[in-house]
């Protein structure tokens, strides 16, 4: 989060695990960014619409049977030209979660509302994700 404000972006960050806002909140005390605590599906974000929505495990924790609702969402609080960006997990995962997109899927869930603008491959990701995740960046169509 750090990164993007010293970029000069304004952060908005939400999570719905109370002690996960709580020791972020605690960790960022000196930087003033601040987690929000609530539901990313029905939480009404006053500085919407963004330019850029960062993606980093969100996606791969939530059940297939909710993405379209996240692409929704997506939708909802980017503004036309808007960027999705981020580490998207793709593959295999014999016990989810983590739930991995295949290229398939993401087609179906990004494509119509999103143009993929950048797919390349990670390699310093996190130990569960090594060798499966990639940066993209999707950018939402004009509405």
């Amino acid at each position: 989060m750090d990164a993007f404000r010293n970029a000069g972006h304004q952060v908005t960050a939400i999570d719905f695990s109370p002690i996960a806002v709580e020791s972020t909140n605690k960790a960022l005390s000196k930087t003033g960014t601040k987690v929000i605590l609530g539901d990313f599906f029905n939480y009404d974000f006053k500085a919407a619409p963004f330019e850029i929505i960062y993606e980093r495990t969100f996606l791969c924790s939530l059940p297939p049977s909710l993405w379209k609702n996240y692409a929704t969402r997506l939708v909802q609080l980017l503004s036309p030209g808007g960027m999705l960006a981020g580490f998207f997990f793709y593959g295999d995962e014999p016990d989810p979660p983590p739930f991995p997109l295949t290229e398939s899927k993401a087609s179906e869930l990004f494509e119509g509302r999103f143009e993929l603008k950048t797919s390349e491959p990670v390699t310093d990701s996190l130990s569960i994700f090594a060798g499966k995740e990639k940066w993209q960046e999707w950018q939402l169509r004009a509405r």
